[in-house]
């Protein structure tokens, strides 16, 4: 039913249909037909979004586990079919959606010649196909041990509220002498949406195969029907009051066509907001800064998500908007403990390895080496770096700057009420030296803008590069 969702009317054609599992050996024909119909992987080439999109960049494997043959379990003839259709996508560069609910490895089959049945090629050549094309995982329900190494594989995972995601799942934990669980108690949604593992969290699999088509339509290419919203609006997002928190998602919204923001890893890094959207209906990433996590101040976990989000699009050719209000990175004894330096620096090795260009806009806080990072490393380096009229500049906050820069003066200043206006003064004269006209007057950004000519900047920016064919492709997604 899934996979009928999930594919055009008609496209589906199954490969292995006939398959059985590998246990002639303990059980009847008539028992294995009636229990292991296609030895529980139904696997075939179909088309998603060919009304979109045509034939051609419509193609797309499906592999998808039977929950109901063996709980979904991988056994001898399943992984030999599987083998064959990775190989088969590796060859005719198809796109793979990954159903993947499944208890793992099945101890059961017996007509094989083996121990441990280690040297299967199935996890190899799965982690082959990562950045040549695109692996989407969906599950629901359980998916532990080996059904969740090649979920854990894919670019994006889809899971649903009542999913369970875990390296091993009951038994395998009992055996491993370390309690006794329910599968409901291993890997529970709630966790997985909050630690970074589910990227695309539903309330259900009609609404996960929805989710699968619509990642999908991205790296399938530009549509002809868009819609864009007020552009005035823009002008508004920003509070006059520069110390006021906003919310960065309306922003998002407000500048991609209409109804084609696709956020990734909602739940996960929140200081940091990634989203696949729509540019005249071309497709492309966003990253943007979230004022209301820390002031927009970059952490680990939004470090790590930004990376990963850059790898992503710059795998399958997606130019990238980065939307830039923050105040650096994260700094503080707390914030060192994890790994802080390791993970921010993430942002700047993946970011000067990319063969897609990002264009960064600047909403209002440009400081410091955060926003150098949000900014492809050097405020130079992206095809274009604008402003907002909000935008404030420094090498790092300008409270910060005064209270380092002038403490002896400050400190020299007895009276309290004179030592605050002192204080005051210098902030200001910081901020006027770093608003955006200045800035732009240097040459360190390219343009202050109209917030209302965002779209035309970028999607003229869009039209400006040169084929995506002439771009040269990463070799792998990191998993993290």
């Amino acid at each position: 039913e899934n996979i009928d969702h999930l594919c055009d009317e008609g496209s589906f054609i199954e490969y292995g249909a006939l398959a059985l599992a590998a246990q002639r050996r303990r059980r009847s024909m008539d028992e294995l037909l009636k229990m292991s119909p296609a030895d529980g992987l139904v696997s075939g080439i179909g088309t998603v979004n060919a009304q979109l999109f045509g034939e051609e960049k419509a193609r797309a494997m499906v592999m998808g586990y039977d929950f109901t043959v063996f709980a979904g379990t991988q056994g001898a003839m399943n992984h030999k079919k599987m083998d064959r259709m990775l190989f088969l996508a590796r060859d005719q560069k198809l796109p793979i959606v990954l159903l993947a609910e499944g208890g793992g490895g099945r101890p059961g089959d017996t007509d094989t010649a083996g121990v441990a049945g280690l040297d299967t090629p199935s996890f190899h050549t799965f982690a082959t196909l990562s950045g040549k094309v695109p692996l989407v995982g969906m599950t629901a329900g359980r998916c532990f041990a080996g059904n969740a190494a090649l979920l854990g594989c894919c670019d994006v995972i889809i899971a649903t509220a009542d999913s369970n995601i875990g390296m091993g799942g009951p038994a395998m934990i009992e055996g491993g002498g370390l309690g006794v669980y329910t599968p409901e108690e291993v890997g529970p949604a709630d966790v997985h949406r909050e630690n970074g593992v589910i990227d695309i969290f539903v309330k259900d699999e009609e609404e996960a195969i929805d989710a699968c088509q619509k990642y999908l339509s991205y790296f399938q290419g530009p549509v002809d029907d868009w819609e864009a919203g007020d552009q005035r609006l823009l002008r508004h997002m920003i509070p006059e009051n520069r110390l006021r928190a906003y919310d960065i998602g309306k922003v998002i919204e407000g500048v991609a066509d209409k109804g084609s923001v696709l956020e990734l890893r909602k739940g996960f890094g929140i200081g940091i907001k990634t989203a696949l959207i729509r540019m005249e209906g071309r497709p492309m990433g966003l990253m943007a800064n979230n004022p209301y996590h820390l002031g927009g101040a970059i952490d680990a976990e939004a470090a790590d998500k930004a990376a990963r989000f850059m790898q992503l699009c710059d795998a399958f050719g997606l130019p990238i908007l980065s939307l830039c209000d923050t105040p650096g990175f994260m700094v503080g004894p707390e914030i060192e403990k994890q790994a802080q330096v390791r993970h921010v620096s993430r942002m700047f090795v993946t970011a000067a390895n990319m063969s897609v260009p990002l264009f960064a806009v600047v909403l209002r806080k440009g400081y410091g080496l955060g926003a150098q990072a949000m900014t492809a490393g050097s405020f130079h380096a992206p095809f274009f770096n604008i402003s907002w009229p909000t935008g404030e500049f420094g090498g790092m906050g300008l409270e910060g700057a005064v209270r380092l820069g002038y403490r002896r003066e400050m400190e020299a200043i007895e009276d309290l009420e004179e030592r605050d206006a002192f204080y005051r003064k210098m902030v200001d004269r910081y901020y006027e030296n770093g608003k955006a006209t200045n800035m732009a007057s240097f040459l360190e950004i390219d343009a202050v803008i109209d917030p209302a000519e965002t779209r035309h900047w970028v999607t003229r920016g869009l039209k400006s590069l040169p084929p995506a064919e002439a771009r040269i492709t990463r070799p792998f997604i990191d998993t993290w």
